[in-house]
């Protein structure tokens, strides 16, 4: 169906995690909606080399999560998200990515891409710091096109060069131009909602290995899925979202798929929820 073959994910077993990269202590928000649902009381920490995934069923606080971490929602704290010990919680997204920073939403129309823009410009968006696509308030635009064109090669983009709109993309084709130009922008810390959404095997696969490769240079990650065999096979380490609060984190290897059911069912508030 994929016209070529699977390959499984390559990922050194045993290897060492680096020093903490992302710390979050006590990160809580306020509902933004009536639907909405406020993280509570969350911690963690995220080592260098290490993918933390982040499994729930859907609106369950992830979206509340995500924006706490990439700085469309700020809190009171600036203590309560640090990168490489270095307190972020009061900055907003552009200067976390500053920072070290990148971040994938969940959805990807209208918000991690603006449909009506190239997919250039929509790299200008999240990139013209890290990568000087803004010279003294003016774009570069040679360099916004070379990188969409590595973003479109690296990644089998399938889109008629850098000029193409996003809105002309499938929504598979954008999801991959999407984490291609967050993970080419190698960042500190990488945090993606669900990043194989409407992506086929062959394409989904390709996203594992570069976040696996990514994190092997030493970046954070955090994924945030509604795929437990996506996080079972791609994550180091696990904690599950309910209700907005989360349960420590552990190796995904000492969970069962019954205790993270029942987890993901509401089972909080007890020894095992941080």
């Amino acid at each position: 169906m994929i016209g070529t073959g699977l390959k499984d994910i390559v990922k050194a077993e045993g290897r060492a995690f680096g020093p903490p990269k992302l710390v979050v202590n006590r990160l809580s928000t306020v509902k933004t909606g009536h639907f909405d649902v406020a993280v509570d009381n969350v911690s963690f920490t995220v080592r260098a080399g290490e993918i933390l995934g982040v499994a729930g069923v859907a609106g369950n606080g992830q979206n509340a999560l995500l924006d706490a971490l990439s700085g469309e929602l700020i809190g009171d704290d600036r203590e309560a998200i640090t990168i490489d010990g270095f307190g972020i919680g009061l900055m907003n997204t552009t200067q976390r990515r500053k920072q070290g920073l990148c971040a994938v939403p969940e959805e990807r129309n209208g918000h991690a891409a603006v449909g009506d823009f190239s997919l250039s410009d929509n790299s200008v968006l999240t990139a013209r710091d890290r990568l000087g696509m803004v010279v003294l308030g003016l774009i570069n635009s040679g360099a916004a096109k070379t990188y969409t064109g590595k973003v479109i090669a690296d990644f089998a983009v399938k889109a008629l060069g850098p000029g193409a709109t996003a809105g002309s993309l499938s929504g598979g084709n954008l999801q991959k131009y999407i984490m291609g130009r967050e993970i080419l922008q190698k960042p500190t810390v990488l945090v993606v909602s669900q990043p194989t959404w409407g992506v086929d095997a062959g394409a989904a696969a390709a996203i594992h290995q570069a976040l696996v490769d990514l994190a092997a240079a030493g970046s954070a990650i955090v994924v945030i899925s509604q795929d437990l065999d996506e996080l079972r096979a791609l994550c180091d380490t696990l904690a599950v979202i309910n209700m907005g609060r989360l349960s420590a984190a552990r190796p995904v290897k000492e969970f069962s798929v019954e205790e993270i059911g029942l987890l993901m069912g509401g089972v909080h508030g007890t020894a095992e929820m941080a």
